[in-house]
Order: C-alpha cells, then sequence, then structure tokens
C-alpha cells in the first residue's frame, strides 16, 4: 500500500513532462510565411509609396484586418505589396490600373496564397466561377476596408445579405413574410464559396430545414414526423421542402406566411 503515493507521484510527474514537452512543441512552431507575388525587375518600396497616390485607400487601410498582419510581422512586404507585389516599377511609371503590380481583381492567386481553405471550396463540384475568371475575391469581399466580409463601399447593415444582392436580387428583394433564416444571413443555408450540395447548400435535402424547424413527438405516432401540427412524414420523401408544390418561395412571400407562393 505504501507504494502507491510513489506509483501517484511518479504518473502526476510523467504526465507533466508530457504535457510541457506538447506545449513546448507547439509554442516553438513557426507558421509559413508565404512569399508575396512577384513582379520582373521590380523591388519593394514601402507601404508609404502607395500612400502618395491612393490616398482613400490608404485612409481606411490601417482598420482593415489585412494590415493588421503587417503590424504583427513587422515586414513592410506584409502590407500592400504582399499582395501587389513589389512596387518599384509601378511608381516609377506613374501608377495606373494593374501597370507593372499584380491586380487581385483580376487574379484570385494572391488571395490564394493565405487563404487556403476557400481555394479548395472553389474546387467543389458547386461553387461560384472565380477559378472560371468570371468573378473575383473583391465583389464580394473589400480587402482594404475594415470589414472584409463585405463589398467595398457597402453599408454595414445586413453585410452578407447586402453582398448576395448584388447578384440574387430576386432572393434578397424585401418581402411581407420574410424567411426569418435570412436574419442571420445568406450563408446560415448557403456556403458562398462552394459545396458539394446542390444550390450551394451547406447540408443537402430537407436536412437543412430541420435544422431550425424541429420535430415533434406525438404520442402514438411513433415513426412520423410532425412540424407544429403538420404531419410531414410524406412531405420530406421528396427530399427537398421547396420542391412538389410545397414552399417554393422559401426566401420569403408577400402574400403566404408559409412561403407557399
Amino acid at each position: 500500500m505504501k507504494q502507491l503515493p510513489k506509483l501517484a507521484a511518479l504518473f502526476i510527474a510523467t504526465s507533466a513532462g508530457a504535457i510541457g514537452l506538447l506545449l513546448n512543441s507547439c509554442s516553438t512552431v513557426e507558421r509559413s510565411v508565404l512569399a508575396p507575388p512577384q513582379v520582373e525587375g521590380a523591388t519593394f518600396v514601402g507601404n508609404k509609396a502607395c500612400q502618395e497616390c491612393h490616398t482613400n485607400i490608404s485612409r481606411v487601410f490601417p482598420a482593415s484586418p489585412h494590415a493588421r498582419l503587417h503590424l504583427q510581422s513587422g515586414r513592410e512586404q506584409n502590407g500592400c505589396e504582399a499582395c501587389h507585389g513589389p512596387g518599384s516599377k509601378h511608381v516609377a511609371s506613374g501608377g495606373g490600373r494593374g501597370k507593372f503590380i499584380v491586380n487581385p481583381s483580376k487574379n484570385p492567386e494572391a488571395c490564394f496564397q493565405c487563404h487556403l481553405a476557400e481555394q479548395a471550396e472553389f474546387h467543389f463540384p458547386q461553387h461560384h466561377p472565380v477559378l472560371e475568371g468570371k468573378m473575383s475575391c473583391v465583389q464580394c469581399h473589400d480587402p482594404h476596408g475594415q470589414d472584409i466580409m463585405k463589398p467595398a463601399g457597402g453599408l454595414a447593415m445586413a453585410r452578407l445579405n447586402r453582398t448576395c444582392a448584388q447578384c440574387h436580387r430576386e432572393q434578397t428583394k424585401p418581402v411581407i413574410f420574410e424567411h426569418a433564416a435570412l436574419r442571420e444571413g445568406c450563408t446560415i443555408c448557403h456556403s458562398p464559396h462552394g459545396s458539394v450540395n446542390a444550390k450551394l447548400l451547406t447540408i443537402r435535402d430537407a436536412n437543412l430545414c430541420l435544422k431550425c424547424h424541429a420535430q415533434v413527438h406525438r404520442p402514438g405516432t411513433l415513426g412520423n414526423l410532425f412540424i407544429g401540427n403538420v404531419n410531414h412524414t410524406t412531405f420530406v420523401r421528396y427530399g427537398f421542402c421547396w420542391v412538389a408544390g410545397c414552399h417554393t418561395a422559401i426566401h420569403g412571400s408577400n402574400v403566404q406566411p408559409y412561403y407557399f407562393y
């Protein structure tokens, strides 16, 4: 019995050592520093050279998350030139849109250097056509502004829906009977970059709707799916709640509170 305290102490010491080794190994791992885009023959000039011409962008950029990355790293090429490449030739030529500089609005590769997860999503079967060159990241995101999740100049109010509304006007127009999910933003149901499901849905079939519209258990109705007072057992077999003549106006309706039309 006297051996138990010694064994307990040995176990605690061994565990503490293992945890310490794990924490030490995690703390010493450095994040990879990706090389900025290259412009042949150009050198880095620093953010101050950009401020002379790009006054409006320079004024709002310090509040941007991209600017905070620059401040944390202390590396000049992590500022403007981290995305646009070295700017000496651009400055020497007197500027000009996209002249001697990388323009992420034309080529998403500069964005993909850091946003690897989003790059992978654009390879899903259903995706916005960024890789095809029909869209660019800056149509939905403001890389220089305080809120990257909205387009440049967009209102902060309902920012996610406003971004989508630029193209999807029919789905985001004001209605009398609004689908409450829209108050959470379009991304509560749709994956904006890409998805394996049709219409960029985060979850396929009626399972998406059942996240919010919970089924109700009723005594004596085992095996049936009740939502509210309606037995939906037969309906959900169609796969989607917005087909088969049911909730066809799923984004909202002006005449019907259950979005039937």
